[in-house]
């Protein structure tokens, strides 16, 4: 198939692009200098040159805290450039798969979230993020929303990465102990993703690495796999609560989200995400991170 995968720079985009090459399909990645996915006739020119069978819409502003000051500009990349990107792909006769975030829900309910519970999202971010699936859901034809949830790769900065250098750095490492999810690595959900696209089984899915932990649990399985690994921890880890750590956007208390539709529709699941993270440090450690 022929692939274009916008936001082909970030830590998602690299390794879905890497992911596509290797399962045999041909690429078009667009990084933010190639097409600004908030430029209508960008959208439709790139689209009308590669002629995909497919989008991967990876591009979004994703610098949470930041967009509760910047709502334009979230808007305009997540919600105008979704559009934009959607009306392209239509066009192109191409399908479309747009990631989203379990910041479209509240965070508040005591279960995983279910693909089509009701959305009630508290920060600019999760609302500029469900503006854009609203468009897709209005545009396209034939579109598939992944919903995932604490990604981290090889590319860009992450909470793993940043846990490894203050684990190394620090004397105390304070980590919130009351929010929970399930953690995804990039290879991992890219892997989804190349499946899915082969497939019409549209509509939406929430798709990150099994299990679930809180972020202090994350920090503690980290440490030990990066010891394992060989490599020298030696801060303490103490966990702290929410309340302790106030940032400008909210974040939810759970981020839990139900595979149903992965498992309805016939796809394997993602693998656990502690799995994932033993497989991200030991791909970090080889090649000499």
């Amino acid at each position: 198939m022929r692939v274009l995968v916008t936001g082909a720079n970030g830590q998602l985009g690299r390794d879905t692009v890497t992911v596509l090459l290797q399962t045999g399909h041909e690429v078009r990645g667009c990084g933010r200098n190639e097409l600004d996915v908030a430029d209508l006739e960008q959208c439709q020119k790139a689209m009308a040159a590669f002629r995909p069978d497919a989008v991967i819409h990876c591009a979004a502003y994703t610098a949470v805290d930041a967009a509760e000051a910047d709502i334009d500009e979230a808007y305009r990349v997540n919600a105008d450039g979704t559009r934009n990107v959607c009306l392209a792909a239509e066009k192109a006769g191409a399908k479309m798969i747009y990631i989203s975030t379990d910041y479209v829900f509240s965070g508040l309910s005591p279960h995983p979230y279910r693909e089509y519970d009701n959305t009630d999202p508290r920060s600019v971010y999760g609302k500029s993020k469900r503006a854009g699936e609203m468009l897709v859901q209005t545009l396209s034809s034939r579109y598939f929303i992944v919903r995932t949830s604490w990604v981290y790769g090889k590319y860009g900065n992450n909470f793993v990465k940043t846990m490894l250098r203050l684990g190394q750095e620090k004397p105390l490492v304070q980590v919130v102990h009351d929010q929970k999810g399930s953690p995804t690595y990039t290879i991992d959900l890219a892997g989804f993703l190349s499946e899915l696209i082969q497939t019409e089984r549209y509509g939406i899915y929430h798709a990150s690495n099994t299990g679930e932990c809180t972020w202090y649990e994350f920090t503690e399985a980290i440490f030990a796999e990066a010891e394992a690994a060989g490599l020298n921890i030696t801060a303490r880890l103490e966990p702290c609560t929410t309340a302790q750590f106030l940032r400008p956007a909210p974040r939810p208390a759970n981020s839990v989200m139900d595979h149903g539709a992965i498992r309805t529709n016939g796809f394997r699941d993602l693998r656990h995400w502690r799995e994932g993270l033993k497989d991200f440090l030991y791909h970090m450690k080889q090649s000499g991170h």
